[in-house]
């Protein structure tokens, strides 16, 4: 199990505690969309993100990411659902910025003004969604604004990309801690001070440090229990039939003009940039499918 999710809660049951490493998923990812370092930053720190929110909800639910900026990556799009699977992908993968105090420049590339939209599948009538105004544009605290303003539980969260020389991503990962009614205000302050004394994320992780060790520093004066372990994955929910419905909610019309300007028509998922390749005989039996 290499990627997966520790989830933790104190003994009073008043503050609870998530981490995660997520190396492999973010590594698959970033080659499938061929991006450059400051992008596989970006992107490695949201789906840590979308994996940390995905371990909240209940079975079937699922919730969705976009960042969006005004910087030259554009966007950020993630999913993740209860079942630990995540995907993504960027508006721009080839951004790569000088960078900043030591660290890549997600904030620059993202963009200083924008938002972030969570939308939650909860299988009920209507998603719910909620958007915040980017705080700082570093993914982990516009997360923590979105869950302290709009869900209105305290949380603080912290994520972590190594990107190599090579491109490679040597780690990733991240924690998520969140104060449930009533607040024990002791326990937060020291969770605070800690928070604040910890080293990067990215260099705990590239250290060797785990899941279980990132809980056992945030949580070494507070008593606690471990609820789950849980694998998590990098998948993607798109296949042919979900293709040949875009292609059939075209049209008959525009269906047709595609064929005359086309021998073949290739699709592209944006998530995780599988091809779909369909010849002139398939779009025929397409269009014998429309009225």
């Amino acid at each position: 199990m290499n990627d997966y999710l520790i989830r933790i809660i104190s003994k009073n049951g008043k503050i609870r505690g998530l981490a995660c490493v997520t190396t492999g998923l973010v590594n698959e990812l970033c080659r499938r969309h061929d991006t450059w370092p400051t992008a596989s930053a970006a992107l490695g720190r949201a789906l840590t993100g979308g994996a940390l929110l995905g371990a909240l909800l209940k079975t079937g639910q699922r919730v969705a990411l976009k960042f969006e900026g005004n910087g030259s990556l554009q966007k950020i799009l993630v999913e993740g659902d209860s079942n630990g699977t995540v995907r993504g992908c960027v508006g721009n993968p080839h951004v790569h910025l000088p960078e900043k105090n030591g660290k890549l420049d997600v904030a620059g590339a993202l963009g200083r003004a924008g938002f972030l939209t969570v939308t939650k599948d909860l299988g009920l009538k209507e998603p719910y969604r909620g958007t915040v105004q980017l705080l700082s544009s570093e993914i982990a605290e516009d997360i923590a604004l979105y869950l302290t303003e709009s869900e209105q539980i305290p949380s603080a969260v912290g994520l972590g990309v190594y990107v190599e020389t090579d491109n490679t991503v040597a780690a990733a990962g991240g924690f998520l801690i969140q104060a449930l009614p009533p607040a024990d205000d002791a326990a937060i302050d020291s969770l605070m001070e800690t928070i604040a004394a910890m080293p990067p994320i990215s260099q705990l992780l590239r250290n060797g440090s785990s899941p279980e060790d990132l809980l056992a520093l945030l949580f070494k004066d507070i008593p606690h229990d471990v609820l789950e372990r849980r694998p998590l994955a990098f998948a993607c929910s798109c296949n042919r039939e979900k293709i040949e419905r875009v292609l059939l909610s075209l049209g008959r019309q525009e269906l047709s003009a595609l064929m005359e300007q086309q021998e073949q028509v290739t699709v592209n998922c944006e998530f995780c940039r599988e091809h779909y390749l369909f010849d002139r005989q398939a779009l025929e039996a397409l269009l014998q499918e429309l009225p």
